[in-house]
This record gives structure tokens, C-alpha cells and sequence, in this order.
């Protein structure tokens, strides 16, 4: 990608580098000095009019000095009465911490100079900092001269406060060295680069994963080892020795374990039968087994708590249930279990389209029973992807947020515990250190996948695969089979059933009578957090959607230094906990100079890195398959990269860019971990309104929300299956000669 150097070259490359950062280094540091010029002044106001306003007679100093310090916030003041060097000194001063002040540092160089000044009349502006009730701040003595003009009474000290000057010249900094590395990089690119274009394509993607991938979690992480600003171990202590947040990680680890058990038997049921029997209507069950998938994260819970709750329409009005509660390990298990099956199901159903049936139909050639083969043969072959799918369930468990705020009851999930820890006692640093604490399962799970697997071969492709599919199953089990799956769908679907017709009742639980002011509260109410959602939405969906086909054809494609860490950094925000990005974004852009919390922004930059993982990963499975001697070609006949992109690339690969930009549009309307850190009042979110309604037992208007975003995906979804159905590039024609 790098063009030959020449001496010539590198000396214009050096000169020009250093000639730009020496204009800068003048321009920065006069903007500084402009700064300090106007901030001296303001003090100088300030000190005057104070100055001058200060009563003479030490009778009145103290009353005053009280209403001086509440009324000036620039900065603390100290009444002295008497002349220095000439008699005892009388402080006055609000606040017992600004006394002490007076007296630890009094009889210090710096304090005679000041004397020394007042005593000639002059205001003393000292040049050191020092440190007061945890900020920096910088010294102004101002003598009390009386009316004669020629003698002093005293004097007053100001404390004012140095975090400004010292942030803004920080930032300046921060605004040089970046301003220059980015003109550098950027030189060097279009200089010694023979395709810049794709030179600023990788430095773009480095700057934005560098800034809101790495940047944030490094600030989360940090933040767990400081106190008080200092570095500690503290946070880790208390949480490491504390059995609640023990037993939280062990009940995250357990429902983990538990959900991820059932979902993948589940998964690996709907895939067997879809993929190895011969059955009518896979279609449809393909689709049903994809539905909870889709769903907004609240609505399976609400169903359950409608059906199933202390007053469940079947627990309490059916079966006439007192002691019977969701709440818990049990109910978060089925729930759990239910929307995230589908995870299972679609990757067994890979692994089992990808088995040579060759195998399969040789074992029942070789009179071995359907039983025999399918223990041997078939289920052997497809471990990896049932310890991958194991593994992908196991890991969304422990990161799910919403399902457990709903359902967990008294049981202690870690999620939730970060989440309390930041909100209800506003301490981001347990936060963080809890949302950490949950990727050691997850880590652990995947190494131990990644050794069981290569331990053992299951290669079986070696040439072209059988294209029939063997029976594996006698008539009564796949009867038995179909309808698990068939009872199992009705009840899926009652779950949804159950959302629409809380929509139309007056109080669910207490009075099951029909009405319509459920909607009309509810769009009421609702109306700003629904078009906040829908906007922020469509905003992130083809920039999430062009930044990862561009970002996919540049691991595809590329070679260059550090490829394997930017492609670890764009998937990374996949396997962390949404707690742990809410949090690190907080850290991260609620100061200079990136402040972007309460700010649409934050949420659309979240949504894009957070669903990112998912849009790469389908263009690079998508431009695997498509063979670059025809990007080449383009560029042999004078075709530029963006050229290529744009007219050859992007048309091969619309069905993974309209299917990623679809799952970032339904996975940002239905986002809520992240997302419930980062809402304000300017912009809020349907999904954290649909939890409000559901925890102040509002079901009726819960349920119209989630109705409501149940519609707008599924619309999104079948706008999708059209656009990618008349895609003219990859539709192919059966040729009958």
C-alpha cells in the first residue's frame, strides 16, 4: 500500500511537519496567554469592587465575610483586621477549613510577600498554586486602605480557584497534539500512500474505535483502581470480600448456565428438525424460531408478569394461585430462555447445513440405526457449534439488564448490581468494577470452548458435499418432536398474544374490562419518547450500516499494521455488558474535551458501536464469498477505492448491508443496558419509559409501548426481505439445457 520513499520525500515531509508545529505551538500558546490576560483581569474586577465594599471597623467583618462568600462564588475570601508586622492579626472567615488554611500556610514566603504588598498598598497576585477542599487555587492579597487614603486596616485573602486556567490550558494541549498528529498522519497518507483513500478509511476507523471503544473502557477500568484520586485497590477489596456481590456473580453465573443449558437443547430441537427431517412448513417455523429475537427486551417479561404474575390472569384468576410468584431464578430461566433460544437455533442450524450427509446416509447404508448414526455421526460433528452456541447464550445471560430489573425479585443478578451501585449510590466505581467482574465468566467459558474444540477434528467437507438429507428420525419421534416445537410456538405466540390484549384492558390483574384509554395515554405520553427513539434510530442505522461494510472490506481486503487490533476492537463491544459501555461512556464524555452526555449524540454513537460487531461480521462472511479479482479488474482500468466501493463492492454486498443496517435500526429501538445510563431530559428512550410504566404497575400503557415497538420492527424487518429479494446483482436463473 506504501509507495517507494526518496530522500527528497522524507526531508519535504520533515520540513513541513516541523514548520506546521511550530505555527501551531504560537498559535496555542497565544490563545493561552489571551486566556490568562482576561481571567487576571476579571480577578483584578473582582478583587477592587470587593475591596472597596469591605466594611473598615472589624465589628462589622464577620456578618459581612459571611454574606461576601455566599454571595461571590468565584472564589472564598478571608477578612484579616490589623496591619501586618504591626500587632496581632484577627481572621474572619465562614468556613472553619478556610481558617485553618490561614494558619497552616501563614508566616509561608509566599504569605510575606503578600504582607509585605498590602503593607505598601498594592494587590499580591501569587504565582503558586494551592490545594483547598480538593481544587487548585492560586492566592490574591488586597489591603483595606482608610479614608485618608494612606493607612490600611486590614486586608482580605482570595482564594480563587485555578481548575479553570489549568483545564483550559490542558485542553489547549490536548487540541495542539491532536490538531498536529492528525496533519501529520494525514500528510503522510496522501504523500506516501499509492491508495489514500483507503489510508484515511483505516486512520478513520482507528480514530473512531481509539476514541469510543478504547478510550472509554480504559477510563472505566482506571476508575476502578482510584480513590479520592489516588490509586487504590480499595474498590476491589470491598467488592471481592463482600458475599453480596459474590453471590451476585454467582447467580449470574447460574442463570447463565441454566439459560444457556435449555436454549441451546431448545435450539438444537428447532435446528434438528428444520434441517434433518422432512417435515412441511419450514418456513414458518424457521420464522417463529427467529421471533423472540426481534422483540423488544421488555415484552416477554411483561407478558409473563401479566399471565403469571401475583395477579396473573392464570395464576390468580384461573387457577386461583396465592403463593405462586415468577419472581426469581425461575421465571428469569424461562424468560431468558425463551428470547435467546433463537441465538442457539441459528447457529446449529450452520452447523448442521454444513455436515456432509455422505456420512449420515453411509451409516444407515451400513444398517445402522437412525439412533446409532444421530449419537455417533451427526450430533459428534456438530459439538462446536453446540458448545459455540452454548457459549453466545451463556454470555448474553450474564450481560442481560432488562429481563432481570423486571424479574429478578430478591435474586441477585451482577448486571442489576452495577446498574443499582451507579444509580442508587452513586458510585461508578463499584459500577464499573462489577460490569468488569461479569467478562471473567464469559472469558473463562470461551477459553475453555476454544481448548475443547481443538482438541478434536470435526472436519467433514473435504469435496463437494451430498446435496440430499437423510431422515434421521422414525415417524413417533419426529411426531414427538413437532409437536414440542408446535406447543412450544403456541406459547410464544400467547406471550405475544397476552402484550396486545393488555393494551385493551382497563387494569389487569384487578379489572379485565375493555377499553381504549390504554392507547391514548399511552401514545400521549409517549409521543416524544417514540419519535426520540425512532429519530435517534434511523440517524445511527446507515452510518452504522456504511461503517461497517467500509470497515469489512478493510479486514477482507488489507493488509497493514495493527489490523488484528482494530478487528479486535470493533468486535470487542459485542461480548461487553452494556452496564460496562453505559458506565465507560459516562466517564469518558461528561468532561473536557469531549462533552457529550445528555447529548443525542452519545446515544447515536452508542447505538453504532454497540450493533457495529454484528454489520462487519456479516460483510466479511459476504465479501469471502466474492472474488476480488473482479475489485482488481476495476482498479486495473483506473478505478479508485471509493470508486470500487461504491459501484462494485456495496452493490455485491446489499443483502449483509441492508441486514446489518436492520439489525442496528431493531436493536437500537430495543436497546435499553447502555442506553438507560446515557437518556436525559432532552432525549429519552421507549424501552426505559416501558420499564418506568412496568415497575409503577402501568401494564396497560407498558403494553401499548411494546405493541407499538413490536410493529415498527416487524415492519422493518419485511421492508428488509423486500429490498434484499429484488436485489438484481446476486439473483440467479435456472438454466435448463
Amino acid at each position: 500500500m506504501i509507495a517507494l520513499y526518496s530522500w527528497k520525500k522524507l526531508l519535504s515531509f520533515v520540513v513541513l511537519s516541523v514548520a506546521v508545529f511550530v505555527v501551531l505551538l504560537w498559535i496555542f500558546n497565544t490563545l493561552k496567554q489571551s486566556f490568562y490576560k482576561i481571567t487576571r483581569d476579571n480577578q483584578r474586577q473582582l478583587v477592587t469592587v470587593l475591596s472597596e465594599a469591605a466594611p473598615r471597623e472589624a465589628e462589622l467583618a464577620e456578618s459581612w465575610i459571611v454574606a461576601a462568600n455566599r454571595e461571590f462564588t468565584d472564589a472564598d475570601i478571608i477578612y484579616v483586621d490589623g496591619v501586618p508586622g504591626w500587632g496581632e492579626l484577627t481572621v474572619f472567615a465562614p468556613d472553619p477549613k478556610l481558617k485553618s488554611f490561614f494558619d497552616e500556610y501563614n508566616g509561608s514566603a509566599d504569605f510575606e510577600k503578600g504582607y509585605e504588598s498590602v503593607y505598601y498598598l498594592e494587590n499580591y497576585f501569587s504565582g503558586l498554586d494551592y490545594s483547598f477542599n480538593d481544587q487548585r487555587v492560586s492566592l490574591v492579597f488586597s489591603p483595606l486602605i482608610d479614608e485618608t487614603g494612606y493607612d490600611i486596616t486590614g486586608f482580605l485573602v482570595f482564594l480563587m480557584s485555578a481548575e479553570g486556567g489549568k483545564n483550559y490550558a490542558r485542553l489547549l494541549d490536548i487540541f495542539m497534539i491532536g490538531a498536529f498528529a492528525v496533519f501529520v498522519i494525514v500528510y503522510f497518507i496522501s504523500k506516501f500512500f499509492r491508495d489514500p483513500a483507503m489510508g484515511y478509511i483505516i486512520l478513520g476507523l482507528f480514530i473512531m474505535v481509539g476514541i469510543f471503544v478504547a478510550y472509554p473502557l480504559f477510563e472505566a477500568v482506571r476508575l476502578t483502581f482510584l480513590k479520592d484520586g489516588n490509586f487504590s485497590m480499595d474498590t476491589w477489596v470491598s467488592i471481592l470480600t463482600s458475599r453480596q456481590y459474590l453471590g451476585a456473580l454467582w447467580g449470574s453465573v447460574k442463570l447463565g448456565m441454566l439459560t444457556a443449558t435449555f436454549s441451546t437443547v431448545i435450539g438444537f430441537i428447532f435446528a434438528f428438525v428444520i434441517n434433518r427431517t422432512a417435515i412441511k412448513g419450514k418456513r414458518f417455523l424457521s420464522t417463529m424460531g427467529l421471533l423472540p429475537v426481534i422483540s423488544p427486551p421488555f415484552s416477554l417479561s411483561l407478558s409473563l408478569i401479566l399471565l403469571f404474575g401475583s395477579n396473573g390472569l392464570i395464576t390468580r384468576q384461573i387457577l386461583g394461585l396465592k403463593d405462586f410468584t415468577i419472581y426469581g431464578l425461575g421465571g428469569l430461566t424461562a424468560v431468558q430462555t425463551i428470547g435467546m433460544f433463537p441465538i442457539a437455533f441459528l447457529t446449529l442450524s450452520g452447523v448442521l447445513q454444513a455436515i456432509d450427509s455422505t456420512l449420515e446416509e453411509a451409516s444407515l447404508d451400513l444398517n445402522g440405526s437412525r439412533w446409532k448414526t444421530f449419537s455417533r455421526i451427526t450430533f459428534p460433528l456438530a459439538i462446536p457449534g453446540v458448545l459455540s452456541s452454548w457459549l453466545l447464550v451463556f454470555t448474553n445471560s450474564l450481560a442481560d439488564f432488562a429481563n432481570p430489573l423486571l424479574l429478578a425479585g430478591s435474586y441477585r443478578v451482577l448486571s442489576v448490581e452495577a446498574y443499582i451501585e451507579v444509580t442508587g449510590r452513586n458510585r461508578l466505581g463499584h459500577g464499573a468494577a462489577l460490569s468488569v467482574l461479569l467478562l471473567l465468566p464469559s472469558v473463562t467459558a470461551f477459553l475453555v470452548q476454544r481448548y475443547w474444540v481443538s482438541r478434536k477434528s470435526y472436519v467433514t467437507v473435504t469435496g463437494k458435499p451430498s446435496a440430499r438429507l437423510s431422515d434421521l428420525v422414525s415417524r413417533p419421534v419426529k411426531y414427538s418432536l413437532l409437536a414440542f416445537i408446535s406447543l412450544f410456538i403456541v406459547f410464544i405466540l400467547g406471550l405475544y398474544g397476552t402484550i396486545v390484549a393488555g393494551c385493551f384492558v382497563a387494569n389487569w390483574g384487578i379489572d379485565y374490562s375493555f377499553t381504549l384509554k390504554n392507547i391514548t395515554e399511552a401514545l400521549q405520553r409517549g409521543r416524544d419518547a417514540i419519535f426520540d427513539t425512532f429519530t435517534l434510530s434511523a440517524i445511527a442505522t446507515p452510518i452504522a450500516g456504511l461503517i461497517a461494510m467500509m470497515a469489512a472490506l478493510v479486514i477482507v481486503r488489507k493488509k497493514f499494521a495493527g489490523k488484528r487490533v482494530l478487528e479486535g476492537l470493533i468486535l470487542a463491544p459485542f461480548a461487553i455488558p452494556g452496564t460496562l459501555i453505559g458506565i465507560a461512556y459516562i466517564l469518558a464524555f461528561d468532561e473536557p474535551p469531549l462533552i457529550l452526555i445528555g447529548t443525542g449524540a452519545i446515544i447515536v454513537i452508542n447505538y453504532i458501536i454497540r450493533e457495529l460487531p454484528v454489520g462487519v461480521e456479516g460483510g466479511v462472511a459476504t465479501l469471502r464469498q466474492i472474488d476480488p479479482a473482479i475489485e482488481e479488474a476495476a482498479q486495473d482500468l483506473g478505478a479508485d477505492s471509493t470508486t470500487v466501493f461504491r459501484t462494485i463492492v456495496l452493490p455485491l454486498i446489499r443483502p449483509a448491508f441492508i441486514s446489518g443496517m436492520s439489525y442496528t435500526f431493531v436493536r437500537s429501538m430495543t436497546a435499553v443496558s447502555a442506553i438507560i445510563f446515557l437518556i436525559s431530559a432532552q432525549w429519552y428512550h421507549m424501552t426505559v419509559l416501558i420499564y418506568n410504566f412496568s415497575e409503577s404497575i402501568r401494564f396497560g400503557l407498558a403494553s401499548v409501548l411494546s405493541t407499538v415497538l413490536i410493529i415498527i420492527v416487524f415492519a422493518t424487518f419485511g421492508l428488509m426481505r423486500l429490498l434484499v429479494r429484488k436485489n438484481e446483482y446476486l439473483e440467479k436463473s435456472v438454466n435448463l439445457n
